[in-house]
């Protein structure tokens, strides 16, 4: 029997064992983690498989120090990670098709020369040093203008101009002087490294991997070695939302090794953090968010608006949190199997996002409502769910739509009237 599965087959008795030593009956643990009486007997006497979203509540109810946790452990993802082709000769476009759906399609250069495509962006004659000096800044006011609309907007609406606007860039620094191509190059990163992000919120793993290595190449090139480390962050990013702890917290430790900067050290420590809370490690999560408060709180003083326009390259990671740690500690709880903790920090954080931010607000509030739906207060999860819906529609995230899936699972252990209101609309989501 594989090893996996005689864990879960003693999850049961030491439950009971532990539910008894504390006094508890089977109502008491149900009122507590809100699971029917029903199904925590079922897991008790091995009749149902624990889910380890129950394994972690249970775990810190009975105040088991992980020992329950360990005993469920994440699901292994099906699949591995998928590997960005990283051939120079491949390049990456938008097809859009008559429905208005859209995907990423490889498509070898030569082709794609063959066929014209190249004369989609005009080449011309070398332009003076200050044509090229004035697009930078234009284009640096340009992906500030792009962030601010993909907070608000479907990728699909985003990313072409991003695209173009990368391959524009790349194109005249090779023929802009050198105090003007290496930060052309940066800047095309920048842009190269935010539609990686953008195709993730797709659902296109590869494509993302894709843009993101392509990033990095464009920040060597221009002389800025801070985005290698940062990419593995990226790369993080997708295992956590596939489940995978293991691999979130080898890269993010991988990148922190790497980082040459106390941003990205931060940003990496927080998302090993999340890889720790996503594998029920309380004492590791906290560790990784003290040392990302201590190096983020070094790098996260204010900057005018005028000052970082004139920056050719743009702040790394999010640009809508006014307290990143924060925020990612009440996610992390929630992992954890403290929603009541998280649902209270998340109340107060979420609060703090800027109006205009939906892509912000539907992610984190998702989580938030996430949180409080977990804790048992299904009918305060449904209203702020309800609440959800414009943004959830307008940016059409595949990783929000992870959370949503987990909140449909809550809401259906509990019918309430608000969560049949919300069941017609869940049904076209998830």
């Amino acid at each position: 029997m594989p090893q996996q599965e005689q864990q879960q087959l003693r999850f049961g008795p030491e439950l009971r064992r532990l539910r008894l030593a504390d006094g508890l009956t089977l109502g008491h643990l149900s009122a507590r983690v809100h699971y029917s009486k029903s199904q925590l007997s079922k897991v008790e006497r091995g009749l149902k498989a624990p889910s380890p979203e129950l394994a972690r509540l249970c775990d810190t109810t009975l105040r088991a120090d992980g020992a329950l946790a360990a005993l469920v452990p994440p699901p292994r993802p099906t699949t591995d990670t998928p590997e960005p082709d990283s051939d120079e000769d491949e390049m990456w476009l938008m097809h859009l098709d008559p429905s208005g759906s859209a995907s990423f399609q490889s498509v070898p250069r030569r082709t794609l020369m063959a066929a014209g495509a190249a004369s989609v962006i005009p080449l011309g004659q070398p332009a003076p040093q200050a044509d090229n000096a004035t697009l930078l800044r234009t284009a640096r006011s340009l992906f500030d203008h792009y962030r601010r609309l993909g907070q608000s907007a479907g990728s699909q609406l985003v990313l072409p101009p991003l695209i173009a606007q990368t391959h524009t860039l790349r194109t005249l620094a090779k023929q802009a002087g050198p105090r003007t191509r290496e930060g052309l190059l940066s800047l095309a990163s920048r842009y190269a490294e935010y539609i990686g992000w953008l195709v993730q919120e797709t659902g296109d793993e590869r494509g993302a991997l894709w843009w993101t290595d392509r990033a990095v190449e464009l920040a060597e090139a221009g002389g800025d070695h801070g985005l290698t480390a940062y990419a593995l962050v990226r790369r993080a990013l997708i295992t956590l939302y596939r489940g995978d702890a293991k691999q979130t917290v080898e890269l993010a430790r991988r990148a922190q090794r790497l980082a040459d900067s106390d941003r990205v050290r931060g940003l990496a420590a927080q998302r090993e953090a999340q890889g720790h809370a996503l594998a029920g490690d309380h004492r590791a999560c906290m560790r990784g968010l003290d040392m990302a408060r201590a190096l983020l709180t070094i790098t996260d003083r204010p900057t005018s608006s005028s000052a970082q326009a004139a920056s050719p390259s743009p702040v790394i990671g999010s640009s809508t949190l006014t307290d990143p740690v924060s925020m990612i500690t009440g996610w992390c709880l929630h992992d954890l199997g403290r929603p009541g903790e998280a649902a209270e920090i998340l109340d107060r954080e979420t609060a703090k996002l800027p109006r205009d931010a939906l892509r912000s607000q539907a992610r984190y509030g998702m989580r938030r409502a996430l949180a409080h739906a977990t804790a048992g207060e299904i009918d305060h999860a449904c209203a702020l769910l309800e609440a959800l819906t414009e943004a959830t529609d307008a940016v059409a995230s595949a990783t929000v739509a992870t959370d949503l899936r987990r909140l449909a699972h809550v809401l259906r252990r509990h019918p309430t009237s608000a969560a049949q209101h919300l069941s017609p609309w869940l049904a076209t989501h998830i």
